[in-house]
Parts: structure tokens; sequence; C-alpha cells
């Protein structure tokens, strides 16, 4: 796997991207938020403090999807909404493809972009229950739409996320069970379809480790 090193702008630590194709990092020295523009990194920010959200995943973390693609968490971001906190954690495959694991309150969804799509609806005309086309199928069905705000940022992203707000998400499911969600906070908004999975079958391992387990 390729990876790009370099020294953070702020204290001169060196800075290694396991995955190459990311655009966002943080030092581990420092905590200072960095993006990668050519070969030279930019300090954007300061990590915030982290919420503690009680998932045993962290930077680091292994696992396989389905049984048949490993994966390994190279980034996160945490997400505030009215039930809580959720995390999105940035996976990478042996190949360099870009996922995400989604962590909110013991449910688990693994998903990957959609590149190539159906005009989405907009964020004011999505509404729950609704019947949204994603590729040659139009069986996908909005189940809920939330607005969440950002909360903090570690690791390596495949795109520029330091400084968001307010996003609206809205969450869908296919009637074979698959999972899709649409992220506004890009416009035109992004498109991720995958499936639910339980912690049993990521077959997760360099978890982190509580007081007590």
């Amino acid at each position: 796997m390729t990876t790009f090193q370099a020294n953070c702008p702020q204290c001169g630590s060196p800075v290694v991207f396991r995955w190459a194709q990311a655009v966002q990092t943080t030092c581990p020295a420092c905590k200072s938020i960095l993006i990668r523009k050519d070969l030279n990194l930019e300090r954007v920010g300061e990590v915030a403090e982290f919420p503690l959200t009680g998932s045993p995943i962290q930077l680091g973390t292994t696992g396989r999807y389905k049984d048949t693609t490993s994966f390994e968490v190279v980034g996160r971001i945490v997400y505030e909404y009215e039930r809580g906190l959720w995390n999105e954690w940035h996976i990478r495959t042996p190949d360099g493809k870009s996922g995400w694991l989604s962590d909110a309150l013991d449910e688990y969804a693994v998903s990957f972009q959609v590149e190539k799509h159906p005009p989405l609806p907009s964020p004011t005309a999505i509404r729950p229950d609704t019947q949204v086309p994603v590729g040659d199928r139009h069986d996908f069905l909005v189940t809920s739409v939330t607005v969440a705000n950002y909360r903090a940022v570690e690791g390596e992203l495949p795109f520029s996320y330091w400084d968001k707000t307010k996003v609206p998400f809205a969450d869908l499911l296919s009637v074979e069970g698959k999972f899709a969600t649409i992220d506004y906070s890009e416009d035109p908004p992004l498109l991720f379809v995958g499936t639910y999975e339980s912690f049993g079958d990521l077959h997760l391992s360099h978890l982190r480790e509580f007081s007590g387990w």
C-alpha cells in the first residue's frame, strides 16, 4: 500500500498518511488539523476535545465486511443529534477503496460512495416514506431525516471536513435490506450504499479497551 509522509507545519513532527489518497489528517503530536495540498501540508485548525461516545472502535481497528473485504479504520467524524452522538469511521481496504463504518447506539452500517446515480432530492424536499431512485433501482424508501452538528474529527479523511456546522442526512432502506444515506454536507449531495451489520459479523480486532473489561 502506497503511503505519504510529510512534516507537520505547526510542530515539525512527522505525519504519515496510511491511506495515500487522504486529503485531511491530524497531527498525532500537536493535534493540528492538516489539509494536504500536493506535497505540502497546511494547518487549518486544531482538534476539538473529543466527546466520550463509548465506542470500542478506534483508529487502527481492523475488520472484515461480508467475510471477504478486509478493512482498517483510518479516520473519524463525530456528529451530535437529538438522540446523542454517532461516529462515522473512515475505513480503507487493501486495494485503496474508501468507505464508512457508521456506529450509533450499538447499530453498525458499512457503506461505500456511489459516484453515478440519478439526481437526488434537495434537503428541503426529502421526507420520510418517500421513494428515491438509486442507480437502476427505485425501491429505496426514506426512513429518517436527521440534522446533525459536527463535533470533532481525527485521522485521515477523503475530503476536507473540519469547519462544518449543521448537516442534514437522510437514511434509506431497500426491500432487500440494503442501507443508503444521503449526505448533504456537499453540493451536490453525496450518496453512500451498503448494509447494516452486527458487531460480531464485522470481525473487529485492535479494539479500544475499557477499564473493567
